[in-house]
């Protein structure tokens, strides 16, 4: 063996050995091991795999990153998977990629609508306000926390250019219906899935409807890589101008420590430039750089394997804690699983019914003392948020489903890290809180 892939292979060894010794199994112990809404799940192949990246030291995107947008791009079936440093990042780079002049009359530009909603995570929304467009807020079901198809349909102008929509907390909305109506109109759809990895409508993966989608791999999602996120489309267009945004917004489409992939480095004209001018300096959007590094993505890798299993305790938790807190459905509303969709639960979303005798703060509060996390459904109602105040935006209807999510909805946990005795004290927990309100 090379004497440096000897070298290698004992500090993987090494590292084998550390991961052991520093992240022991702790038994869970109820009423004093917190039980998280989220966090990463790993194992001693994460670590091996982020200190070979680290003996390459190739800190940008490389072999790592390649791997892993193959892999992902197999997955879900997709021509194009771009890796990013982060879902917010990916959604900025999505839907900047819409408001390309190559676009032609399809091109969003400042003032055209884009229907999403206001019960959401900000940064779904702020790439469609950074550009220039106008929200156009539409309210949600309680249960399912997605609009519906109808409501979609009815919010549609002559200023509509696109649809941005979530798929909340790992909850598919009508993807299939709401791509049907875009098609209807020449509308794009931005699937934003940050929240959803490894769910399926129709047998399909999310991801695939819109034509332009989204993932984040932020630790609570799915699968984690500390910061990072991917752009995903089928489109070869969108995902040659995907690229610029991300790259700097330049022209070239080089891999990087790659020169003249298109033969006509120095032969091209572009705009004003002299004939000829360096293709790699030349710059088609105004983008950014926002790329991943190496060491992030051979985390990924290692987290990419675990996706079947990290699916299958999710959805096992979520149906746990859903068959187990059925029998307080008259105060507490329970969350859906839309119609022919198989969802991969970011978390178990509650909102507080109208006449239960409690509050969402109190049923929270008494959560938090017994160590059980809870989160808020995101912002809430963002037009109430203080960074918007002075927005532009349209609200169709009424919001008044996300005033009540605002007030009366928050999620617990489903991911990996639980299992059976965390679950079964959280029902517990929800039973003495209920008794003492007479349940």
């Amino acid at each position: 063996m090379d004497p440096l892939a000897q070298k290698r292979r004992a500090i993987a060894d090494l590292v084998i050995d550390y991961h052991a010794a520093a992240f022991p199994d702790v038994e869970f112990s109820p009423g004093e091991t917190p039980v998280r809404y989220a966090g990463r799940v790993f194992d001693s192949e994460e670590l091996v795999n982020g200190v070979d990246a680290v003996l390459d030291f190739w800190l940008t995107a490389g072999r790592f990153s390649e791997s892993l947008e193959t892999d992902l791009a197999e997955l879900l079936d997709l021509d194009t998977v771009l890796l990013v440093n982060s879902g917010s990042s990916a959604n900025l780079v999505a839907f900047s990629a819409l408001t390309s002049p190559s676009l032609g009359d399809r091109r969003v530009c400042p003032g055209d609508e884009v229907i999403t909603v206001a019960a959401g995570f900000p940064t779904t929304v702020n790439p469609i306000i950074q550009n220039g467009a106008v929200p156009v807020f539409v309210d949600v079901e309680l249960g399912s926390y997605a609009p519906t198809p109808e409501t979609i349909a009815a919010a549609v102008t002559p200023r509509t250019k696109a649809v941005m929509i979530a798929h909340t907390l790992g909850i598919p909305f009508d993807v299939a219906a709401i791509r049907n109506i875009c098609e209807e109109h020449n509308l794009w759809l931005i699937e934003d899935c940050c929240d959803a990895l490894g769910g399926k409508v129709d047998d399909k993966y999310l991801g695939t409807f819109g034509d332009i989608a989204t993932l984040s791999f932020y630790p609570a999602h799915q699968i984690t890589m500390g910061e990072g996120g991917a752009v995903l489309t089928n489109n070869p267009h969108l995902a040659r101008i995907a690229t610029s945004f991300r790259d700097w917004g330049r022209d070239c489409y080089c891999s990087g420590g790659e020169s003249n992939t298109c033969g006509m480095r120095f032969s091209q004209q572009f705009g004003t430039l002299p004939k000829g001018y360096d293709h790699k300096y030349v710059y088609s959007h105004i983008g950014y750089n926002l790329k991943v590094t190496d060491i992030q993505a051979a985390i990924g890798c290692a987290q990419l394997k675990k996706l079947p299993r990290f699916i299958e305790t999710r959805r096992e938790n979520w149906f746990a804690l859903h068959k187990a807190l059925d029998r307080f459905s008259t105060q507490l509303i329970l969350p859906i699983t839309p119609d022919r969709s198989d969802p991969c639960y970011f978390g178990f979303v509650i909102t507080v019914a109208e006449n239960a005798p409690f509050t969402r703060n109190q049923l929270t509060a008494y959560l938090e003392d017994a160590k059980i996390e809870t989160r808020n459904l995101f912002c809430g109602n963002i037009t109430r948020q203080p960074a918007y105040t002075d927005t532009n935006f349209r609200v169709h209807g009424t919001l008044e489903n996300t005033d009540r999510i605002m007030n009366d909805t928050f999620f617990i946990g489903v991911y990996p890290g639980m299992g059976s005795p965390q679950i079964k004290y959280v029902v517990e927990v929800f039973e003495r809180f209920m008794g003492d309100f007479g349940d």
